[in-house]
């Protein structure tokens, strides 16, 4: 691999972490998300359980339509 295509590699890579790290920061701030019908919570005298079905999926789908429309920009 040439040293040019890893520079363009970690960058990338880095711009991606801090637009993940920017999301996270932001995700407490938006309060139907982790609370969507569908998301499974049960939860009894000691324990609960939570796992975000229907945010997971909504996440998925929106993060692929990204990269989808990043992959077409790049051609």
């Amino acid at each position: 691999m040439e040293l040019s295509a890893l520079g363009k590699t970690l960058l990338l890579v880095g711009i991606a972490l801090a637009l993940l790290g920017g999301v996270l920061m932001l995700a407490p701030r938006v309060p139907w998300l982790g609370r969507l019908p569908g998301d499974i919570r049960i939860q009894n005298e000691r324990s609960t359980f939570y796992f975000p079905l229907a945010t997971c999926i909504l996440l998925s789908a929106v993060l692929s339509a990204i990269l989808y429309l990043i992959s077409r920009l790049r051609r």
